[in-house]
């Protein structure tokens, strides 16, 4: 485990669904709310909500909540160009890229997770806990947009597991 990277991961996936359908399930409140968060919050700088069905922009703060999990989530839009790229601190100080591109009659989305702190905390949390994460809601956007199933477990009494 030397030569492993723990200040980074990637992840790719190819989804069988236009580019700005994906960008917008990523950067539209009440679509991301379809595959990955409970609750979607965004402001402004000035501190005025962003309507749910309106998309992101660069500058804005968030306020995310999943199903099962009481945490919540407090970042910032730093990138949001209306295509193919989204940036957002994440976990701290994290930064998570959004990059789609078209391949092969699909779009592939990379997610870049980076700036992962080193101490033994981050390590298990950040670096693990989010890679794995990760992993699930990719799947989960892949499965609500080329066929319609959520797979998340949305039932209180039933956690943690695999799909939350």
């Amino acid at each position: 485990m030397k030569n492993f990277d723990w200040t980074q991961f990637n992840k790719r996936i190819a989804i069988k669904a236009p580019i700005e359908v994906i960008y917008n399930a990523w950067t539209i409140p009440s679509q991301i709310e379809n595959w990955f968060l409970k609750s979607a919050k965004f402001q402004y700088e000035n501190g005025v909500d962003l309507d749910p069905a309106e998309t992101i922009q660069q500058g804005m703060n968030y306020q995310w909540n999943w199903f099962l999990y009481n945490e919540t989530e407090f970042g910032k839009i730093t990138v949001a160009n209306g295509k193919n790229h989204l940036q957002f601190t994440f976990a701290g100080q994290c930064l998570v890229d959004i990059l789609l591109t078209e391949e092969l009659g699909h779009t592939v989305v990379a997610l870049i997770q980076t700036n992962i702190p080193t101490d033994d905390e981050s390590k298990q949390n950040i670096r693990i806990g989010c890679s794995s994460g990760w992993s699930f809601y990719l799947v989960n956007l892949k499965s609500v947009y080329e066929g319609g199933l959520d797979l998340r477990t949305k039932d209180e009494r039933l956690k943690p597991l695999v799909n939350n």
